[in-house]
């Protein structure tokens, strides 16, 4: 900007003297655009920018007319255009000369949103990097709902943004509000909107149930229309900047305690922008009454997967196994997750609860079931060794069947029973169990005293426990071999038959 004295010079200059524009920029020491802009303004010169005669000035009308049709045509193609028609100066004035004739792109204007209380909240993602936790490596994506009215921001992080992410993030805010607003802005997320042709437009079918549960329109912003949905895309800046910027979380709990801290007291207690003497949170307390109400019942809004063991009672899910009851190995199973625990179904029945892991090679595992499992393998290797007594002893039956009704324990003389068929052999267990039983003494230790006993009888050293590497080889049945043709050949050696003599 210039003085009034500098101003009265150029247009004295200019009538008295008779001066050109260029002449008294450079005598007054000011640029010649000042110069030409105080004559327009006194009205002396009119019409485009004045320019100085030179040789571009017959191409001109070419430019104006070419650039009318092709606003966007690059100056060297245009350079290269006068060149064959006759121009020799160079590309660099050139270049100039058409950015001073080039239109302008029309630039629009948008109007400021303006709603009322109760009406309207916007809805986006947001990514902050990567968390690591145990042994896995997790996304961490920050979900946030702003009002448009009162500004009042929710803000909810997650290892992810699939689709139970993003309702359970809906569940979250409209608790937080104490109500749900009439309309809900959207991206073109995939999240919410499947497919977009023209005016048509496919709904996630999950978030029109999510809509109809809590009475609220989804409502998508038009396309490149970005600025329909500005105040969630100032809130995410607001987040970065104001609570996630110099902050290192450690697991995802803290961290949206923290964030839940943050949005109740400082991002609540900065000033409303339509009313600096106000805060959001002074706003917020009058559009709370002007939500609609929340129903009585909840949304279900867990990760539902449907799966099958294998030969083990574990359940493979996000990178960790959980237990299941060992009933329900190769059997159709439904698995329910959300962001603290993982429940497992049957038939719509409950069968497994978990707390939820998000490291990864981890085996969650319930106590009972474990338990559960060596139990049934005990009973299985006890229903084994009766089977094989049984077999083995017919006098074990009778011995069993007197403990039972003494109140005796199966599972312990079960095992101590097989201990000695493999000790002494089934021949002489059968005896002792007889001799047991017909002097009314159904005791472990009678049995054992009795062979004993009968060893000792029989001069025979102490029986030597053999360890099979497949203890089912002690069930297998050896034919023996039949011993009279060995007799045979020892006998032929013994008296070998006379040889003939051929020279006789």
């Amino acid at each position: 900007m210039i003085g009034p004295d500098k101003e009265a010079a150029i247009l004295r200059l200019f009538h008295a003297e008779k001066w050109r524009p260029g002449t008294i920029a450079r005598q007054l020491g000011v640029h010649h655009d000042t110069v030409r802009r105080v004559l327009a303004a006194a009205g002396q010169v009119a019409g485009r920018q004045w320019v100085r005669p030179s040789q571009v000035e017959p191409f001109v009308p070419f430019l104006v007319a070419t650039l009318e049709k092709y606003p966007t045509l690059r100056a060297s193609r245009l350079y290269a255009m006068v060149r064959q028609r006759g121009y020799g100066g160079g590309p660099d004035h050139f270049r100039h000369v058409v950015a001073r004739y080039r239109p302008a792109p029309p630039v629009e204007a948008f109007l400021r949103l303006r709603t009322l209380p109760g009406e309207q909240a916007q809805v986006d993602w947001g990514h902050f990097g990567k968390l690591e936790v145990g042994r896995a490596t997790r996304t961490l994506w920050g979900f946030v709902m702003v009002l448009s009215y009162s500004r009042r921001i929710y803000l909810r992080f997650f290892f992810g943004n699939a689709m139970a992410h993003f309702l359970a993030g809906h569940v979250g805010a409209f608790a937080a509000f104490g109500g749900v607003p009439r309309v809900l802005l959207y991206d073109n997320l995939k999240s919410a909107v499947l497919e977009r042709v023209g005016q048509a437009i496919h709904f996630n079918p999950m978030l029109l149930d999510l809509a109809a549960h809590y009475r609220f329109e989804p409502r998508p912003v038009a396309v490149a229309r970005g600025n329909e949905k500005g105040r969630v895309e100032r809130a995410i800046r607001y987040v970065r900047d104001s609570f996630f910027a110099a902050r290192e979380p450690t697991d995802l709990a803290t961290l949206n305690a923290e964030a839940a801290h943050w949005c109740d007291g400082l991002a609540a207690e900065r000033t409303w922008p339509e009313d600096r003497s106000r805060t959001v949170a002074d706003v917020f307390a009058d559009e709370r009454d002007k939500l609609l109400p929340l129903p009585d019942d909840g949304f279900p809004c867990e990760e539902r997967v449907e799966l099958a063991t294998g030969r083990t009672p574990y359940l493979r899910f996000d990178l960790n196994d959980y237990s299941v009851p060992h009933t329900h190995v190769r059997r159709p199973l439904a698995l329910f997750a959300d962001d603290e625990r993982v429940r497992i179904t049957c038939d719509g029945a409950l069968i497994a609860s978990h707390p939820r892991s998000w490291s990864k090679g981890e085996q969650i595992e319930d106590p009972t079931h474990v338990d559960a499992l060596v139990a049934h393998k005990r009973a299985a290797r006890e229903h084994r060794g009766i089977d094989r007594l049984h077999h083995a002893c017919p006098a074990a039956r009778a011995f069993f069947a007197d403990l039972a009704e003494r109140s005796g324990n199966l599972g312990a003389a079960t095992t101590s029973l097989t201990r000695l068929l493999d000790l002494y052999g089934p021949a002489e267990l059968e005896t002792a169990l007889q001799l047991t039983l017909a002097s009314g003494a159904v005791h472990l230790s009678a049995v054992r005293q009795v062979l004993e006993q009968r060893r000792h009888a029989l001069g025979q050293s102490p029986p030597i426990a053999i360890a099979l590497a497949d203890p089912r080889a002690r069930d297998l049945v050896v034919q023996p071999h039949r011993l009279d043709t060995y007799d045979g050949i020892t006998a032929a050696q013994e008296n070998p038959a006379p040889q003939e003599n051929p020279d006789e």
